[in-house]
């Protein structure tokens, strides 16, 4: 980075950095990390894991907490200053998308299909993929096979790791931490804006009605059904929208992740990143859950925003890099 960029990053950590640092001894740290990996695997064994923005947020203030256990409370709800008006654009975004369905917009069926069955040579490759890998017939409560389960935790990921990154990026880099919180808030209402213009039946609900030309079937949770998970919404419980397909936000945040990731990052290993968006793909498409072009279209989204967020920030760094005017001018 230029020495302009250092000047601008260092002026927002000033702004942003709770004072005081936290410094937490590692045996004191080790030991409220462990109680708070208890308390959490009990919670999801419990009640399930937490799936809904407000509940993941609070679990990872906890686990900030745990991590600088030693810190004074000021660090502690510098937190919540931080977070507060991010989670709450988040939950306008989830009971927002939530009423898309309700607009009485038309719902669009055939194009994907069309799309989908050019790609798949006669065939959408979720009927492939099903054919394939779930068995004949393919049903929700058919034997899991171990591919199902790691394609089922990969779905999963979608719910906490984007939020995660940012909790990480929080305690470790706070400039960091803005940049990733405008990607994360651009997607998902980039996302919303196509929601509500073009409202889409995903491959399950068009099988459902009878308009795909063959039988597929939802089998996203199929993967825990052996170890007896589940996820669960204890805050925006039952606030979802079936035709909110296109596109694929599940797959444009792995794109997001993984296109910011190779971006900033400076190891080789970076690139390993591409097999995320890579397996959560191939599980959308597998399990019903999207048609590869609603993956296509999430992607691009996702491209978008890493250009579009870029070029904000460049042109705004350019503007306070600018001299001003002297007063002979």
């Amino acid at each position: 980075m230029g020495q302009g960029v250092e000047i601008d990053e260092t002026r927002v950590a000033t702004t942003l950095r709770p004072v005081p640092h936290p410094r937490t001894r590692r045996k004191v740290r080790a030991l409220a990390m462990t109680a708070y990996a208890a308390a959490l695997t009990t919670w999801s064994l419990t009640l399930g894991i937490p799936n809904d923005t407000v509940q993941v947020f609070l679990w990872l203030w906890l686990g900030t907490v745990a991590w600088n256990i030693e810190a004074r409370p000021r660090y502690h709800l510098n937190f919540l200053k931080d977070w507060w008006l991010p989670v709450v654009g988040l939950v306008i975004y989830f009971f927002s998308r939530g009423l898309t369905d309700e607009l009485g917009l038309p719902v669009h069926v055939m194009m994907p299909i069309h799309v989908d069955e050019w790609l798949g040579g006669g065939q959408t490759p979720t009927q492939r993929l099903q054919e394939a890998w779930c068995g004949d017939p393919c049903l929700r409560d058919s034997e899991p096979r171990w591919y199902d389960l790691f394609f089922t935790t990969v779905y999963a990921t979608h719910f906490v790791t984007g939020l995660t990154i940012a909790a990480v990026l929080w305690v470790r880099n706070r400039p960091a931490w803005v940049r990733w919180m405008r990607r994360y808030l651009a997607i998902n209402f980039g996302a919303l804006a196509v929601y509500i213009l073009y409202p889409m039946a995903p491959p399950w609900m068009a099988s459902e009605e009878g308009r795909l030309g063959a039988q597929v079937t939802r089998i996203t949770g199929r993967g825990w059904s052996d170890i007896g998970l589940d996820r669960v919404d204890l805050i925006l419980h039952g606030v979802g929208n079936p035709v909110a397909a296109m596109p694929s936000l599940h797959a444009g945040i792995t794109f997001l992740i993984a296109g910011y990731g190779i971006q900033r990052l400076r190891s080789h290993w970076r690139w390993l990143l591409a097999l995320y968006p890579l397996a959560m793909c191939t599980a959308l498409v597998y399990y019903a859950e999207h048609y590869v072009i609603d993956v296509v279209a999430g992607a691009l989204l996702a491209a978008a925003v890493l250009i579009g967020c870029q070029l904000w920030e460049s042109s705004r760094q350019r503007s306070a890099e600018a001299p001003a005017p002297s007063d002979g001018e």
